[in-house]
């Protein structure tokens, strides 16, 4: 069954926004809930679950069977992928996740949202340095104004109180570390799609087995994987969390890898970014908030980007795409034969 290209954009980008929009409202009751009824050291009652590690471990865990599972299912032609590949692009994808954690004991959370919000960018630039592809300037114009219009929609002003002098610029280094890691995953991740072109479950199917493999050993050295072990004994009702957080997990990268297999990096970037600026939306309509000037002229911008990339920036981008060598003299060539 053959899909029109913009019907499985749309589903694709449907497809992350639902998966992802339940999967933070099951990860706010995991991690910001209580589990059991002891009185705990700061007077509350339960015990709070903190183990990162653990948690994103299970998840790739799962992410691996789910995918094993569906080319067990569906078979596909071999992936002739070198392992490097998979092997850098699960270390970048996982030292960015892992920089934005720890840039949360020093920045306000409003930072990282409007900092990881411009995570198309270096996508767009280390896409060209590192992973050999170039993009029209429509597309270049429509991927800032995205990221503008989503700053200026989420942005808010916050203060952070009580830091020590010490840590001023580490959150915003961490920040910067972690879109540079964005970057490379994209950049990466192009020269894949351009080496061999693995489809969706195959992209699935290694990063998240080098990304559990990596995980494991950072939670046997340092010791956290024993204490989850030793938590989740405590308090079995946790494993029902997370499987609700591995399904929506599983499903939620499923179409990301379909979509950076499809359509490329720079897309599922742009995706994931904005999936942050209409779930704000949605909930701001739903429960009859009121926007003010600079949000509703982020809101235009997006929008606006949106559909001028539609319209344009699929036929630019093929238009400017570099032609492969000898391609123009091949034409010439048998364009000589058929006259």
């Amino acid at each position: 069954m053959n899909i029109p290209e913009h019907s499985r954009f749309a589903i694709y980008a449907l497809g992350i926004f639902f998966a992802y929009f339940l999967y933070g409202i099951v990860q706010e009751k995991l991690t910001r809930g209580r589990y059991g009824d002891q009185l705990q050291l700061d007077g509350k009652i339960g015990e709070r679950f903190t183990y990162t590690l653990a948690l994103v471990w299970v998840q790739c865990l799962c992410n691996y069977l789910f995918a094993k599972g569906m080319l067990a299912v569906k078979p596909q032609k071999e992936d002739t992928t070198h392992t490097g590949y998979y092997a850098a692009s699960s270390l970048t994808y996982l030292l960015a996740m892992v920089s934005t954690n720890m840039a949360l004991r020093w920045v306000p959370y409003p930072t990282a949202v409007v900092g990881k919000s411009a995570k198309p960018i270096p996508v767009m630039i280390l896409g060209v340095l590192v992973g050999r592809k170039s993009y029209s300037w429509t597309r270049y114009a429509c991927v800032l104004t995205i990221v503008l219009g989503v700053i200026l929609f989420m942005y808010k002003e916050s203060k952070v109180a009580n830091l020590p002098p010490e840590t001023t610029g580490l959150g915003e280094l961490l920040l910067f570390l972690s879109l540079a890691m964005d970057g490379l995953t994209g950049a990466v991740q192009e020269r894949m799609r351009a080496a061999s072109a693995p489809s969706g479950q195959q992209m699935m199917l290694s990063m998240n087995y080098w990304s559990t493999l990596m995980l494991g050993v950072a939670m046997v050295v340092t010791g956290e994987g024993m204490e989850f072990i030793q938590f989740a004994l405590r308090h079995p009702e946790v494993w029902i969390h997370l499987s609700m957080i591995a399904l929506c997990g599983a499903l939620g990268q499923l179409f990301i890898f379909l979509m950076v297999a499809n359509f490329g990096p720079l897309a599922c970037s742009v995706v994931t970014t904005t999936r942050k600026f209409f779930t704000v939306l949605c909930s701001v309509l739903l429960f009859g908030n009121v926007l003010i000037a600079r949000q509703w002229f982020g809101a235009i911008l997006v929008f606006a980007a949106l559909f001028t990339d539609m319209l344009y920036g699929k036929r630019d981008n093929a238009a400017t795409n570099k032609k492969p060598p000898g391609d123009g003299k091949l034409k010439e060539e048998q364009k000589k034969l058929n006259s």
